[in-house]
């Protein structure tokens, strides 16, 4: 999985006027937490979210705080309602041993008899969760539809993925061929001759 690097620093105050100064001076205040350690109230320069936040990937964070290094994951982000400018990021310490969930971007792989066909490639689902060590998850979650016909599916039971576990409801439809009106007339053609 890809890493993305930040550099932050200590927050001392916490409360909302220190927020807003932060804010003014183009920093997001963050909170690093998980594992035995306690949490840490720290700020990073708004544009180092932009390789992280501006991208279909997962990634993997290295965090930089005054001196000492985290391995974590972004677990949740706010945004402001009207600028969409980032207001508060939550970063999950992460750990060689320990189990985590994420989600993972769906990538198709081969051409799908039923597009062949005059139908059309539905993606249902952009990123499935995925649950495993860290050292398991992989970059994209490669779902092949070489065999799809029309009005066939692929669905998150038919996906296998060596030590994780899919975290999504098994009967769920990732990638489906749909139907359309000209592959329908062509396939009542064929019937009729």
């Amino acid at each position: 999985m890809k890493t993305v690097s930040m550099s932050g620093s200590a927050r001392q105050n916490v409360g909302k006027k220190d927020t807003k100064a932060l804010r003014r001076e183009g920093c997001v205040p963050c909170v690093l937490y998980g594992g035995s350690e306690e949490q840490i109230m720290f700020s990073v320069p708004e544009k180092d979210f932009i390789p992280l936040l501006f991208t279909p990937d997962t990634h993997y964070v290295k965090i930089n705080i005054d001196g000492k290094e985290h391995n974590a994951i972004l677990q949740d982000i706010q945004y402001h309602p009207v600028s969409d400018k980032v207001l508060h990021a939550d970063f999950l310490r992460i750990f060689d041993d320990k189990a985590i969930t994420i989600s993972v971007p769906v990538k198709t792989t081969g051409t799908a008899p039923g597009v062949l066909q005059g139908g059309k490639l539905n993606v249902k689902m952009r990123k499935v969760k995925i649950n495993g060590l860290p050292n398991n998850i992989p970059q994209i979650v490669e779902v092949d539809i070489s065999k799809l016909g029309l009005s066939q599916s692929v669905k998150i039971a038919d996906i296998q993925i060596p030590d994780v576990t899919l975290m999504e409801v098994a009967n769920s439809v990732v990638v489906t061929v749909k139907a359309t009106r000209n592959s329908v007339a062509a396939a009542t053609e064929e019937s009729a001759e």
